[in-house]
């Protein structure tokens, strides 16, 4: 397991007999720690591609025909997972397997009475708002003119009522009408079509054609019902056989379903492959902790008739990153930003630690947090309820991310939650109010609007500690990368951080830190000896950075000046709810004004303080994620590392070929010899 790196990749290559290759792979397949590459050119040089099977199409039709089966049959209850020894058993189950041409005529027929069912549907929608026709609808039809039906605002079809009468000779009838839409049938010749669609689209009207019946509305919604119910019976009837045949097909079915998809992945990867007449190369990405198991394994499988070796390699490995279990949940923010190149720093730890503090400063709020905390808590729930909410409101947050990503946020969240509730416990914040002090005469033992100062001298500390930090990183990121220059640089960006930092208190204290005594001193030695050892890590252009070095240090007060924008906005909807609270009208009268002024409080306390939870996700989260990205991954972090894409996924329905031991399970899966 990593910390604040990737898990360590070794390149390796396995030379081995041909009638072992489909074992080899089967292996792979299942023990799922090995990221195929295609061969090197080296290896390539000595060897011919890897050309496959005879078999390839057999099984790629037949991993076609059982994805087919298995996603037109329900599901079962997983039975036992069912063993194939060779390939040979795969394809004779496969044979077995007689029930294509009832489920394919089955699932035709439901697809087509699905169809069905929707147009009855849009049809019965349709008919349901010309309910105001009295007569039969075949009236409405003619080869000499056409009918739609429409709806529109009252000024949209006064416009488009004025512009068809002259210019179509349309003829109209009105159906429903309000303040806000006219429901209407138009009639008019052919001739007129182009006009309508015209002036339908100038005003944005939707024009639908009516359906060619011959009854009146309510006769045809009638038969469209009745419809309606027998093809809704015979889909009932239709599902109820198809779950009779997964009950005694399905556990079967899916099993070799992933046995062949497993044989097709391993024909996937054979472009990759190099072959001789007698054998057969690979190499292959492997997290260095899993070589020795990965050895030995196939030793055993193959009774050592393999050569298996580690390859030196310049190339840069793929990243696995492999964090500690609570720490993993913040990967998703590092992978949103950029993946670790598997040579540099894993910051996921740095990240779990720091963001959720930065969060928890900038929030402040014990009732702010304990909303958030509640609110991510539903989410992690799966959302209980939502389908509740004003579909506005759910628009919005599946643009911003999907399901799963926001319980990953939710997840993050929590810690930086709890932290909020601690700070606001001793600002003594609860949205806004001081309730120990207003409940029980406790003041607060830090008062944000009090406390500016010190505050900002925390946040500089922070931002100096975050820097000192990124600039550390660095250093060591260039010093293992044989890259001296680049490590005196940021050995450079330390001392001058520090030195900037000391003169700052001196600014600030001048009143009792001298210009001579040891501060003023070693800040000044920092200082110089900061700019020396950039420009001799980075040239001239290095003092370009020492901005970037200020700056970066400032940019960290940001998390006081949001905690007291939250806490001022907090301050300003309470007033304003007081002054609502204690309205006076002469007009009005006392107890109307107070009622008002009552329901005005509420609409404001309720808005605002929602509002401003809002806002208390979205500012301290994207800032102190900003404040991390920006400020401190950019003194040592690359990114852009390629993804580690094991061979292989889980087996759910067939018996892997490695037991718990490490030890093959059975004679694993194999093939007719490949051809040279």
């Amino acid at each position: 397991m990593g910390v604040l790196r990737p898990e360590k990749m070794s390149r390796v290559a396995l030379l081995g007999l041909r009638d072992d290759e489909t074992r080899i792979l089967t292996l792979l397949h299942d023990l799922r720690v090995a990221q195929i590459e295609s061969l090197s050119p080296e290896a390539m040089a000595e060897l011919a591609p890897e050309r496959g099977t005879e078999m390839q199409r057999t099984i790629a039709d037949e991993a076609l025909r059982f994805r087919g089966l298995v996603n037109a049959l329900p599901p079962v209850d997983r039975a036992a997972a069912m063993r194939f020894e060779t390939l040979d058993d795969v394809l004779r189950a496969a044979a077995g397997v007689t029930i294509d041409a009832e489920v394919g005529a089955l699932k035709r027929e439901d697809d087509q009475l699905q169809t069905e069912l929707k147009a009855i549907d849009d049809e019965l929608e349709l008919l349901g708002k010309i309910g105001f026709y009295p007569d039969r609808l075949d009236y409405l039809e003619s080869p000499s003119f056409l009918s739609f039906f429409a709806e529109a605002t009252p000024e949209a079809f006064g416009e488009l009522r004025a512009a068809l009468t002259a210019a179509a000779d349309a003829q109209f009838v009105v159906g429903r009408e309000d303040k806000s839409s006219v429901g209407f049938l138009v009639v008019l010749r052919r001739t007129g079509v182009d006009a309508l669609a015209r002036a339908a689209q100038s005003h944005n009207i939707h024009l639908a054609a009516i359906p060619s019946r011959a009854g009146t509305v309510a006769e045809e919604s009638s038969t469209l019902r009745a419809r309606r119910e027998a093809d809704v019976g015979r889909r009932a009837a239709i599902g109820e056989r198809l779950r009779a045949i997964a009950k005694d097909w399905y556990s079967s079915v899916a099993a070799i379903d992933e046995a062949l998809t497993i044989e097709n992945r391993k024909l996937e990867i054979f472009s990759r492959l190099g072959a001789g007449r007698e054998v057969f190369a690979l190499e292959a990405w492997v997290p260095a902790k899993d070589v020795p198991r990965l050895e030995a394994i196939v030793e055993a499988a193959t009774q050592g008739r393999i050569h298996f070796t580690t390859v030196a390699t310049r190339e840069e490995p793929p990243t696995k990153m492999s964090n500690p279990a609570g720490v993993r949940r913040f990967e998703f923010f590092i992978r949103f930003y950029s993946l670790p190149q598997a040579s540099e720093w894993d910051p996921t730890l740095v990240f779990a630690i720091v963001f959720p503090i930065f969060f928890g400063i900038m929030l402040g709020d014990w009732g702010y947090g304990l909303t958030i905390l509640l609110i991510c808590l539903w989410m992690i729930r799966g959302f209980p309820g939502a389908r509740y909410l004003p579909r506005m409101g759910r628009n919005f947050v599946k643009l911003i991310m999907g399901p799963k990503g926001m319980q990953q946020l939710a997840w993050a969240l929590l810690p930086g939650c709890a932290v909020a509730i601690g700070l606001g416990f001793i600002f003594d914040e609860f949205f806004g109010v001081h309730v120990a002090q207003l409940l029980f005469g406790i003041s607060p033992i830090a008062d944000p609007l009090r406390s500016v100062p010190s505050l900002l001298l925390i946040a500089g500390f922070l931002g100096l500690g975050m820097v000192t930090l990124g600039f550390a990183l660095g250093a060591l990121k260039e010093y293992f990368h044989h890259h001296v220059r680049g490590a005196v640089g940021k050995a450079g960006g330390i001392a001058f951080a520090w030195g900037i930092a000391g003169y700052g208190l001196q600014v600030l204290h001048l009143h009792t830190l001298g210009p001579h005594t040891p501060i003023a001193l070693a800040s000044y030695g920092g200082l110089g000896l900061g700019v020396v050892l950039i420009v001799v890590g980075e040239g001239p252009f290095g003092f370009l950075s020492l901005i970037d070095i200020v700056s970066h240090i400032l940019s960290y007060t940001r998390l006081v000046g949001i905690l007291l924008a939250s806490v001022v906005l907090a301050i300003v909807i309470n007033d304003i709810a007081q002054i609502a609270l204690h309205l006076h009208s002469a007009l009005l009268g006392p107890v109307v004004a107070s009622a008002i002024g009552v329901l005005l409080a509420v609409i404001v306390v309720v808005g605002g303080q929602a509002f401003n939870v809002i806002l208390g996700v979205f500012e301290p989260g994207i800032q102190g994620a900003r404040l991390i990205f920006v400020e401190h991954f950019s003194k040592f972090y690359s990114g852009n590392g390629k993804p580690f894409h094991p061979f292989g996924v889980e087996r759910l329905h067939t018996v892997s070929s490695v037991g718990p031991a490490g030890t093959p399970t059975f004679p694993l899966v194999r093939g007719p010899p490949n051809e040279t």
